[in-house]
């Protein structure tokens, strides 16, 4: 199968949605065997490491992934995969280490960025990749495949759906410090790749009225047809207010603001553009989810739900005894999963096929859908 062509994962139960989870007990726990349970031999099945924080500060997130990766096999009805669950909580390193040391041949984590340098440094050593939930392409290696969507992939998505509606010059908004400056970095380079200029930009502190000065100073500068707001819908809305008034301008958003009321809410984000993750599967997903654990998932877990299906469509091919066939991740021509289409490159990093979405009063629209196949 080339590069180009789209795997389907699953068949029925993920491209119409999670409604068939099997009925089972509530509360049910998060993998096949806990991690105090020990692990006999088995031959028959392949043994996959869930590493999450339980307890503590991301507990509740790295549960919601925890329950979706058990839907997942459920829903698969996998026969050939065992998923363990790792509490990360006291230590993500100590963590992989028993993973590995129970005989773990894939990792499905860790949740935090933080912790992928430690436990890719245990893992690397007995040649175990890792299939993280960060969203940071920095941590993302020959050996780390990073899950999450990225700040890049949005940026880019909306700025070529602008530059296709004839928007050519470009400015931003973005706050001083990392998050900033990684969001200079991407809005730059996704406007050269549109086709389009660059041809204004200010900074602000973060945590006061500062985006209001800035907003007004780019204002001031003028020129451009459109200006992404790096920040939360909360301070976009701030400096949205101050830019109002140019004519014909178009505010720009980040994947920040998917989900967010205050985007719909807002009459200066009126007629905004960002791109996200498609919701359609999500709700389903979210329906069933809460049916069997009595609660709402967090948005998150569906990347707990699509790596195991990952995993489970490349174990057909993953002979027993053998290290997990790693490169099978970037020479697919891509995955379906709860989160739509998506294919790592072979460094690591995540393409995901986002759709963009235009604020309107009382909801947002979606203006572009996303792909539902990789076509280049």
């Amino acid at each position: 199968m080339t590069r180009r062509a789209m795997t389907l994962l699953i068949g029925v139960a993920v491209v119409s949605g999670c409604s068939v989870i099997p009925k089972g007990p509530r509360g049910a726990p998060t993998s096949e065997e806990g991690p105090n349970d020990g692990l006999p031999p088995d031959k028959a099945r392949h043994r996959v490491a869930l590493l999450v924080p339980l307890t503590g500060p991301g507990g509740e997130l790295g549960q919601s992934i925890a329950n979706a990766t058990t839907m997942a096999i459920l829903d698969t009805n996998a026969q050939t995969v065992r998923i363990t669950t790792y509490d990360t909580s006291g230590g993500a390193s100590e963590a992989a280490k028993r993973a590995l040391q129970e005989g773990n041949r894939l990792i499905l984590g860790p949740m935090l960025t933080e912790d992928i340098s430690s436990v890719a440094g245990v893992a690397r050593s007995a040649k175990v990749p890792l299939i993280t939930f960060s969203s940071d392409p920095r941590a993302a290696a020959r050996d780390v495949f990073i899950m999450g969507n990225t700040q890049e992939s949005s940026i880019l998505r909306v700025v070529q759906f602008a530059r296709a509606k004839g928007v050519n010059r470009f400015a931003l908004l973005a706050p001083k410090g990392e998050f900033g400056s990684r969001a200079t970095s991407a809005y730059n380079n996704a406007v050269r790749i549109a086709g389009g200029t660059v041809v204004a930009s200010d900074s602000y502190d973060r945590g006061n009225n500062s985006i209001l000065s800035a907003a007004s100073r780019l204002k001031a500068k003028g020129g451009f047809q459109a200006v992404l707001i790096a920040d939360t819908p909360k301070a976009a809305a701030q400096a949205a207010i101050r830019l109002r008034g140019t004519k014909g301008l178009r505010i720009l958003g980040t994947d920040l603001w998917s989900g967010d009321p205050i985007v719909s809410n807002s009459a200066a984000l009126r007629g905004a553009w960002f791109a996200a993750l498609p919701d359609t599967r999500y709700r389903q997903f979210a329906t069933s989810y809460q049916t069997r654990f009595s609660s709402a998932p967090y948005r998150q877990a569906t990347m707990g739900y699509d790596a195991v299906l990952l995993t489970v469509r490349i174990a057909r091919e993953w002979r027993g005894g053998t290290p997990f066939p790693a490169a099978r991740l970037a020479d697919s021509g891509g995955f379906l999963g709860l989160d739509g289409p998506f294919r790592f490159g072979l460094d690591g990093t995540v393409e995901r096929a986002l759709e963009v979405r235009e604020t309107r009063a009382g909801g947002v629209t979606i203006v572009s859908p996303a792909p539902e196949k990789f076509v280049d």
